[in-house]
């Protein structure tokens, strides 16, 4: 087989790029930009594009098919050039189904916890030595590469909501027909795509009528809107229905412990939005065929999907942990999690508000009071952030308001935030950083670990 990919270079891209280039196909590809890690791991494989830039030449008749990234345009010279010769063009969740159709597919959506959903599932299967494929969101301990694509018998899918490809809309997580579908929860993201709560909801319906029939929805009762909407909605096709909720636990020095049929189970993550995405990770691995007894025996030494509550550094008396919360439910759970784990510490938190959602006005009222449970509350957004994204600057006025509390400190220079951390007291204080960015290229450890040593 011979596959063309337009714009290699994305996270999603060139890792399936790679699983298909050590599946045994033809690969090549085109961006008019190549990044870190994408360019060195292109090139370990020997598929990065010899030159950047778009080059119609590269689309010729004798390829099987086209895959079209997101970064793409729908005027893309090579994409033009494919449409003429009439070759069929994929985004890369439509190939990842063309490869996946016979095969048992497990797909974990919802507007949080999926990631760590997936990780989970995954590093259950692989403790067990089971023999399947996957597709996550992000690089996780123990896995190579984002995608595996090869002859195992199960895929367990991220499913994202975002969309398929310039000449898709669909979102992602529609086009992969699931037999076993997981959803975490529904809170409204992606205003640029979903101007509405309402038609961002809409596609979590969408989703449930796109699981095969006689398959299965797994879902989280506790997420009030996700069971409203399960209850109300006019199913299509028959399926199993399997709520879920949070399990029983304590919390002792600092470790979380679950009450299990076979006794206290220590385990390395924590927080009620992290034992509740335990609780799906499990159900869909029953539906697999595991065992909770194999389940639970795997899961204790599960640390965590990367960028989920990841530990920087620490000391007898403080953490400093990193984590991807970026929208108001994540940053509100992010927060509660690490004051319920350590009660006896003050918490400082940070968000730095990066994605299109979060820096949009009309969204920016979404994030009112997700920052109450912390003893320092800190709002960062890049004032480059603002130009390189082509949207109108807010003051911070306007985000004390939006965040609905008068105690918040707002920075919009990396070294200003970076210089204000330094001078705070960190002694029996936990220190949290959430985004989905770079917050302005502060290194993150290093920043840590100074914290720490006054």
């Amino acid at each position: 087989m011979r596959v063309h990919f337009i714009a290699i270079g994305g996270a999603a891209m060139h890792n399936l790029a790679i699983a298909l280039h050590l599946k045994g196909f033809k690969v090549t590809g085109s961006d008019d930009a190549v990044y870190e890690p994408s360019k060195t791991r292109l090139n370990k494989h020997g598929i990065l594009p010899k030159a950047e830039g778009w080059h119609p030449q590269n689309i010729t008749k004798d390829l099987d098919a086209i895959i079209l990234g997101m970064h793409a345009r729908i005027d893309n010279p090579e994409l033009l050039r494919a449409q003429e010769l009439g070759l069929k063009v994929y985004s890369y969740p439509e190939y990842v189904y063309e490869q996946s159709k016979d095969k048992l597919r497990v797909v974990v959506g919802g507007s949080h916890g999926k990631t760590t959903i997936t990780s989970m599932v995954l590093h259950v299967l692989n403790y067990h030595r089971k023999d399947f494929d996957y597709l996550v969101g992000a690089q996780i301990a123990g896995f190579d590469n984002m995608v595996k694509l090869s002859g195992a018998p199960i895929i367990v899918i991220e499913g994202d909501e975002y969309l398929a490809s310039p000449i898709d809309r669909r979102p992602k997580f529609h086009l992969y027909n699931a037999n076993i579908g997981i959803i975490s929860g529904v809170a409204w993201d992606h205003i640029n795509v979903f101007p509405t709560f309402e038609s961002y909801k809409n596609q979590f319906s969408l989703f449930i009528d796109t699981i095969t029939p006689n398959g299965t929805l797994i879902y989280c009762e506790e997420d009030d809107v996700l069971k409203d909407l399960v209850n109300l909605h006019q199913f299509k096709n028959k399926l199993e229905k399997i709520p879920y909720h949070t399990p029983l636990f304590e919390i002792k020095s600092g470790k979380t412990y679950l009450k299990t049929k076979q006794g206290e189970l220590g385990i390395n993550i924590f927080g009620k939005h992290n034992l509740m995405n335990l609780n799906a990770a499990k159900l869909a691995c029953e539906k697999i065929g595991l065992s909770n007894e194999e389940f639970y025996e795997a899961i204790v030494s599960f640390a965590g999907a990367a960028k989920r509550l990841e530990l920087l550094a620490q000391n007898e008396t403080s953490v400093v942990y990193k984590d991807f919360a970026h929208s108001p439910s994540k940053l509100k759970a992010t927060i509660e999690a690490v004051k319920e784990q350590y009660p006896d510490r003050k918490l400082i938190a940070c968000i730095e508000l990066y994605t299109f959602s979060s820096l949009n006005e009309d969204f920016l009222e979404e994030y009112a009071g997700t920052m109450n449970g912390a003893d320092i509350a800190i709002v960062f957004v890049d004032e480059k952030t603002f130009f390189q994204k082509s949207l109108k600057p807010f003051s911070e006025n306007k985000v004390i308001k939006a965040f609905s509390n008068d105690k918040i400190k707002f920075f919009n220079q990396a070294e200003k935030i970076k210089g204000y951390l330094e001078s705070l007291e960190i002694k029996n204080t936990n220190l949290l950083m959430m985004s989905s960015g770079i917050f302005g290229g502060i290194d993150l450890v290093t920043l840590a670990k100074s914290m720490l040593k006054k």
